[in-house]
């Protein structure tokens, strides 16, 4: 919980390469400052993410396929999801969501993935960079975006909610994660190829932070529940501010019940100290504070206040000498 999830996914680029069209050039200068010519910019495609379920046990589904189709356009390519000017390689200018046939998904659904095409201005210092797409050796590349939940492929409910485990099988039903509502994209990066799998999917993924009720409520309904690094700030926060408030009204309530024993001796003497303490510690703070107000009541009317003496002031006078008269 969390603050904030980022879900990245290593994609590949796609091998091919095709001669830039009229109506990519066209998308191509709604990016630039003046219009580039087909021979200025090197087109490649890309693999963004698919419909498939991950080494995470997670996927997106084909709804958030096609809403990062709409984000995904116009975002940057960087290197090592380093967040720098000079990190900006390439740009993405068209998405689209595609079937590929014949190709089934784990779960055996229709596997659909979601491509793009960027380019790259031919310049001097992009020469490396174009040479190393087309070689093959910049292949990966990992995506960041913002998911708003995680749904549970067992019961649909919220992973952070159900008691159900990602890689777990339950009544013959695997367990994973369906990425839902997606609403931002922040870019996408070459990365280095880690050991893995032929996806190659590394992610992290950002959310919409829980409210601190819902995280209460899942604790109080003994569900299992991930907190990212930011929830649980914010949960110790919260945990801080009660342990405060505990601890003046320990301090309030010890002060009520030293005067409910105190006006307790006024009024009923036959009832010894211990037992008044006994019954004072099975009772609320409103049963504490009832039991003073009717017993200040009682031991008014036992002990009634003592009216203020008063002493009226002699005149003296400068011109009376009567206090020095023997």
């Amino acid at each position: 919980m969390t603050g904030e999830i980022k879900k990245e996914i290593n994609a590949v680029t796609d091998s091919t390469t095709a001669e830039v069209t009229d109506k990519e050039l066209e998308l191509i200068n709604a990016y630039s400052r003046r219009k580039l010519t087909k021979d200025e910019v090197y087109v490649f495609g890309v693999v963004l993410c698919d419909n498939d379920i991950d080494r995470d046990n997670e996927r997106f589904t084909v709804e958030s396929l096609f809403e990062l189709e709409k984000l995904f356009v116009g975002k940057t390519g960087i290197f090592d999801h380093s967040p720098t000017a000079k990190n900006q390689t390439a740009r993405i200018f068209a998405c689209s969501v595609e079937s590929v046939g014949g190709r089934k998904t784990a779960t055996g659904d229709d596997y659909f993935r979601l491509t793009a095409r960027a380019y790259i201005p031919k310049t001097k210092g992009n020469d490396e960079i174009i040479q190393a797409i087309d070689s093959g050796i910049l292949k990966e590349v990992s995506i960041g975006c913002a998911a708003g939940e995680v749904k549970c492929s067992v019961c649909g409910e919220s992973l952070n909610h159900c008691s159900h485990i990602k890689g777990e099988t339950y009544g013959g039903r695997k367990c994973y994660g369906e990425l839902c509502g997606i609403y931002d994209a922040y870019e996408w990066s070459f990365v280095a190829v880690p050991a893995q799998r032929s996806a190659g999917v590394i992610k992290s993924f950002k959310g919409k932070e829980m409210k601190m009720e819902e995280i209460l409520k899942s604790i109080y309904t003994e569900k299992d529940i991930n907190l990212s690094g930011e929830e649980c700030k914010k949960l110790c926060s919260y945990i801080d501010e009660l342990k405060k408030s505990a601890a003046d009204g320990v301090y309030y309530r010890d002060s009520l019940t030293s005067e409910v024993l105190r006006l307790s001796a006024v009024v009923q003497p036959d009832i010894s100290r211990e037992t008044m303490e006994s019954v004072a510690k099975s009772m609320s703070v409103v049963q504490l504070k009832e039991f003073k107000n009717a017993f200040e009541k009682r031991a008014d009317s036992i002990l009634p206040s003592v009216p203020q003496l008063y002493k009226q002031k002699n005149d003296i006078t400068a011109e009376s000498n009567g206090n020095f008269k023997i």
